[in-house]
């Protein structure tokens, strides 16, 4: 097997053409398990995308701040530099959709991950379907999140959606831009979604399955930890720049609701 240290794409298998005009999508995998990264790769090729893979974080970090790749696969447990503390590093500077490989006994880190700003995470064992599922999802979502941007350089301003006013926030959905009392929060595609879902009815408390199907948009499992490890995120990266931020209220046994000042 090639070096998995290093960026490997492999080419398109027969039987699987891709349109010229439709360049493939790169999913980078970290994981010290050389076998999990050839299996999964191989599977992803068949499904008609380029991948990369990396050993550890120290040598996927620098990779995929300098040429992101479209989204990364992550183990949490790796030597070097774990999932983790990768994803913090790449939080620092991208919101490059992370999905997290975990064991059945990394609760704590599935929840911390979440917490940091990873978009997903799968328990090891996995099946390549549920990967390659969760995988197109957090993809149409940033594909519907870059044509509203693309939209939003070329089309006059009357055709586009209009931002959402609710008190000191601002959400524009053709440019994913945020703003709280004119102070720009960078939102991951999930929490951008999860925040719209609940911002466009003030008052009205939506449901933990109402959150994930208006994030996810794809018959996709998602546990509740999962939407509320968002929401605890929303609520902190608000309280970075508004320490007395209280705009999203819980309604314990019920779900969620913005509350508009």
């Amino acid at each position: 097997m090639q070096n998995a240290s290093a960026p490997h794409s492999a080419a398109q298998p027969a039987g699987q053409p891709v349109a010229q005009d439709q360049p493939r999508r790169t999913i980078a995998l970290v994981d010290d398990d050389r076998n999990i990264l050839t299996t999964v790769s191989i599977a992803l090729q068949t499904e008609g995308f380029a991948t990369r893979l990396y050993t550890d974080g120290d040598n996927a970090l620098k990779a995929l701040l300098d040429n992101p790749p479209d989204l990364a696969v992550c183990d949490i447990k790796m030597p070097r530099m774990d999932g983790l503390e990768l994803l913090r590093r790449l939080r620092e500077q991208s919101d490059l959709p992370v999905i997290f490989l975990t064991s059945k006994d990394d609760e704590a880190d599935e929840a911390l991950g979440l917490a940091m700003g990873a978009d997903d995470y799968i328990a090891k064992p996995f099946s390549q379907r549920l990967l390659l599922a969760r995988i197109r999802a957090i993809l149409r979502r940033s594909e519907i999140v870059r044509r509203d941007i693309v939209a939003a350089d070329a089309e006059a301003p009357e055709a586009l959606p209009d931002p959402i006013r609710r008190g000191r926030l601002v959400m524009d959905p053709a440019r994913h831009v945020v703003t709280w009392n004119g102070k720009l929060v960078s939102l991951t595609v999930t929490e951008f979604l999860i925040l719209e879902a609940l911002a466009v009815r003030p008052g009205v408390v939506r449901t933990r399955d109402q959150l994930m199907n208006a994030a996810y948009h794809d018959d996709v499992f998602v546990d509740d930890r999962t939407i509320d490890s968002h929401i605890k995120r929303l609520r902190r990266k608000f309280r970075a720049v508004d320490s007395q931020f209280s705009a999203i209220e819980t309604l314990y046994g019920a779900g969620y609701s913005y509350s508009e000042e």
